[in-house]
């Protein structure tokens, strides 16, 4: 296995905020995990691979996301997803306390309360909007995703891998860096991904089920929802939605449309693309990719939102139609 010390050099306050969450973590006698609302690969993934890890090695730990407490199917093959345990039955006032890939409190949901409640709060995020609500920021834009930074946290602890928590690792890696595809993709990516496929991450199973297999009335509300994409190619921009009444419609649920972003991401027009949920409370969900003109976070945070360059996302009480003319307004125009 590759020697983790070797890896490169980091900034210097990461590597020192690094070095609290490890003493903080190393001296706590139960430690707390949990993620962001509607959690993504990333989220996950990293989650759920310091939960291995730290169990692995005989700590006392518990995992938990906000309500609505729901997996997506894709992420059916993660391990340890049994292992999560309601937000009802978090710890109200956790002793050290992780939150993973969460660049903002209220992103926390109904465990925000119990972040609030924390002796040491932790946070480790790779998005440059986050709002550094923690007492120890393990935060580094840099990294390519929240995962690369739980990679570098266990080898900081001392602590091995193990087969878990390396396809965990991997879905976060994966997830966040587009199937290797974006510019956060380094040799530091590769070299993660090649230590972490030596412990037999199943490369090519997890691949369909993260990115390729949908059920077939998910494809069905996929063809409604580009059947009515709009192109505006003065804005360089393209964007669609999905409401209530298509979910109902083909019997699929929210968490199912996580992926459709990266349909239409795909539109060779169009440097911006935008996908609006509009949630069982009347709230919209928008979820924006750049190819890196745009910086989408400027955007998403101005709603109330974060990200990063190349993808961000806010929740607006706005309808559909207000909600996409205030995004296409902050647009430029094509030259």
């Amino acid at each position: 296995m590759t020697d983790r010390r070797d890896a490169p050099r980091h900034d210097p306050e990461v590597a020192g905020e690094l070095a609290r969450a490890v003493t903080a973590i190393q001296g706590a006698t139960r430690i707390s995990l949990a993620c962001h609302v509607s959690p993504d690969g990333d989220a996950l993934g990293s989650t759920l691979g310091l939960l291995h890890v730290l169990r692995a090695a005989g700590r006392d730990c518990v995992a938990s996301f906000p309500t609505p407490f729901v997996v997506a199917p894709h992420y059916r093959e993660l391990p340890g997803l049994d292992l999560l345990v309601p937000p009802g039955e978090f710890p109200t006032d956790p002793e050290v306390m992780i939150t993973f890939d969460c660049g903002s409190m209220d992103r926390l949901g109904d465990l925000e309360s119990a972040a609030k409640s924390a002796g040491q709060l932790i946070v480790i995020d790779h998005h440059i909007s986050n709002d550094r609500y923690g007492s120890i920021n393990v935060i580094d834009p840099d990294a390519a995703a929240s995962g690369s930074l739980v990679h570098r946290l266990i080898g900081a602890l001392g602590l091995p891998l193990n087969r878990d928590a390396a396809v965990c690792l991997y879905t976060a890696l994966v997830c966040d860096t587009g199937r290797f595809q974006y510019d956060t993709t380094t040799p530091e990516v590769f070299e993660m991904a090649r230590e972490l496929v030596e412990f037999d991450v199943p490369v090519s199973t997890l691949s369909r089920t993260l990115f390729e297999e949908h059920r077939f009335s998910y494809l069905k509300l996929v063809g409604d929802a580009l059947g009515r994409a709009v192109l505006v190619p003065e804005r360089r921009f393209v964007w669609t939605s999905v409401e209530q009444r298509d979910l109902r419609a083909h019997g699929v649920t929210m968490e199912e449309v996580e992926g459709l972003i990266d349909i239409v991401r795909r539109t060779a027009e169009a440097e911006v693309s935008c996908v609006l949920k509009e949630e069982a409370d009347g709230s919209v969900r928008v979820s924006l990719r750049s190819l890196g003109d745009v910086d989408v976070r400027k955007i998403a945070e101005t709603e109330g939102g974060g990200g990063h360059r190349f993808a961000a996302g806010f929740t607006s009480d706005g309808p559909v139609d207000q909600v996409v003319a205030r995004v296409q307004r902050a647009l430029p125009r094509a030259s």
